[in-house]
């Protein structure tokens, strides 16, 4: 056999088997890896064990390499003309390889300070956010997407190419919370959000960055802690079930309303004299209306007035809506005249 002998790099005898080929690539691959192994040397020899894993790992180019060795590889396969006719050159990355193959086994984290090159795809979300047709969504910048979870060096996700050998384990879901304003709520909208994330390329192996554009209709009403959810749209690699992607709604901050389920609170302001002898305030509703409020009586601190209708759309009758509820803040003054002071003490009760 001319040229490398990948079965020599990996420490196997030829003929091995795919499970004895995996095992030893996990072996030279842990033994060579640069952030261990500080010798000189090592990052060549880290590569030479990725070519050769890249070659046995793979049914059609093993059967060359078998046939005709290293050059009869990179020569198409017979070096007379014979064989596929494919030239190969190794042209992967060691590192990302190493990922792969360990994605989801806590041992990685060996050498990655307990996050471990499994523990997810930094690439997923570009850095920061892009506005599309909104002006309050935001990006994932670059959190992680969070692979597996406790598992063995036995326990790997698995792809047609050997990296593994059981059945692929979907990633854990990437949930994060969606900002929406009331006035969203009360009218509705759409939501969309530019994601970066890996793709597989057609060689099942390899990936690449794909931009995509996911569209959240906001319903009318829904409640804070509505879950909206893509599957699969986490990143892809040989080894695993993509991610969903899970939004959770949340409740935008705002100045004016409390949101309180379907119900709306506005607090107004009203002076001691209003409180005690009554008024006519004006209160703002959701969807750009003033109500003319009557206030008759005394008013305490604890008074509320309940405004039929003028609240959010019920989420399972959004023609239907709850209440705007009125609270009220009552603004003692900051001293009174001693003219003021003997009639309040000679009419109050």
């Amino acid at each position: 056999m001319m040229g490398k002998d990948y079965y020599s790099i990996l420490g196997l005898p030829k003929g091995a088997s795919e499970d004895e080929i995996k095992k030893a690539y996990k072996k030279m691959a842990l033994k060579y890896h640069p952030d261990k192994n500080k010798s000189p040397g090592a990052e060549d020899k880290f590569k030479e064990v990725a070519e050769a894993y890249d070659v046995l790992c793979d049914k059609d180019k093993k059967e060359i390499y078998d046939k005709y060795g290293e050059d009869g590889l990179k020569r198409g396969g017979g070096g007379g003309g014979g064989g596929p006719g494919n030239f190969y050159t190794f042209t992967g990355d060691p590192h990302e390889m190493f990922k792969d193959f360990f994605r989801g086994a806590d041992d990685s984290k060996f050498f990655f300070g307990g996050g471990g090159p499994g523990r997810g795809s930094q690439s997923f979300f570009g850095g920061g956010h892009e506005d599309m047709d909104v002006d309050d969504l935001f990006g994932f910048g670059s959190q992680r997407t969070g692979h597996g979870g406790p598992a063995g060096f036995s326990q790997f996700n698995t792809s047609s190419h050997g990296m593994g050998g059981g059945r692929k384990r979907q990633d854990p879901p990437i949930q994060r919370d969606l900002q929406v304003s009331l006035e969203e709520i009360y009218n509705g909208t759409q939501k969309k959000m530019k994601i970066k994330r890996k793709i597989l390329n057609a060689d099942g192996r390899t990936t690449r960055q794909e931009d995509k554009v996911l569209t959240i209709d906001v319903k009318k009403g829904w409640k804070a802690g509505t879950k909206i959810t893509f599957p699969k749209e986490g990143d892809q690699t040989p080894n695993n079930i993509p991610a969903d992607i899970v939004f959770v709604i949340k409740n935008k901050p705002h100045q004016v309303y409390v949101r309180d389920g379907s119900d709306i609170k506005y607090k107004a302001k009203i002076t001691l004299k209003e409180a005690l002898c009554g008024t006519e305030i004006r209160i703002p509703t959701i969807d750009g209306q003033v109500l003319p409020v009557n206030i008759k009586g005394v008013t305490k601190p604890t008074t509320v007035k309940r405004i039929p209708g003028h609240g959010l759309p019920l989420p399972k009758q959004p023609t239907k809506c709850g209440d705007l509820v009125v609270e009220f803040d009552i603004c003692f003054p900051d001293h009174l005249s001693p003219e003021a002071n003997r009639k309040m003490a000679q009419y109050l009760p």
